[in-house]
Parts: structure tokens; sequence; C-alpha cells
């Protein structure tokens, strides 16, 4: 099986909210994500990060830790996919997304995530 390995910012503001897309094409279309991408030969998985950012959102976030990685499998492939804690720096600009909410932790749950994320949101809303 064919392995995947993708970076993800799980954004999160002064207040606490968690920043999450919506998916507009594709698959997995209307189905929400953290944001992030693929990493390019020669990249460590922070520049791929806000890279990935720039592109899709063009906008600034500090990466900090790395949170989890995660390891799933979709039907067609392996998905190993590195999660790391990031602030915003300045406001979001959606050009690949189909929507986007601030959520809470505890408001998580509210939107229907891709299945590899499931175990982060579970994670996050314990974290508080």
């Amino acid at each position: 099986m064919k392995t995947v390995t993708v970076v993800a910012a799980i954004i999160r503001d002064a207040e606490g909210r968690i920043f999450a897309t919506q998916r507009g094409y594709g698959e997995w279309k209307d189905w929400w994500e953290f944001p992030g991408g693929k990493i390019e030969q020669g990249e460590s998985p922070q520049q791929a990060l806000v890279r990935e950012i720039r592109e899709e959102l063009d906008a600034e976030i500090v990466v900090g830790e790395l949170f989890r990685t995660v390891d799933y499998d979709y039907p067609a492939f392996h998905l190993t996919m590195h999660c790391f804690l990031c602030r915003p720096h300045g406001p979001f600009t959606l050009k690949e997304h189909e929507a986007a909410r601030w959520l809470f932790p505890a408001e998580l749950p509210s939107v229907q995530w891709l299945p590899a994320d499931e175990e982060l949101i579970t994670a996050l809303r314990f974290q508080g």
C-alpha cells in the first residue's frame, strides 16, 4: 500500500479556539480537516507547514511543538500525518477550502472530521 506523508496545523487562537477547514474538492469533499499538505523534497515538516498555510490560506503561522503523529489506513493509501500546534499570525483567506470555522475544543465534534483526524479530535477535547 502506498504511503502518503503530510503535515497538519492545529491552529489555536488566544481564546483557545481551534481552526478547522472544510474540503471543497475530491472524494472527501465537505468533510472537515486541519489545514496542511504534503512535504516537498528538501523541506522540514515545519517548513512544509508554513508553505502550505501560505498557499491554502494566504497567511502566516508560528509553528510550535509536534502534538501527535497519526497513522491511518484509508482504502487506497496509508497516511502518516505529523500534526503541529500552531498560532495564527494575521487573518486567513480561504483559497482551497469551502469553509472554515473557529471551534472551542468542546465544539470539535460538531463537524464531520476526516477519519484520520478523529483521534486528534478526542485528544484535543480532553486537552482543553
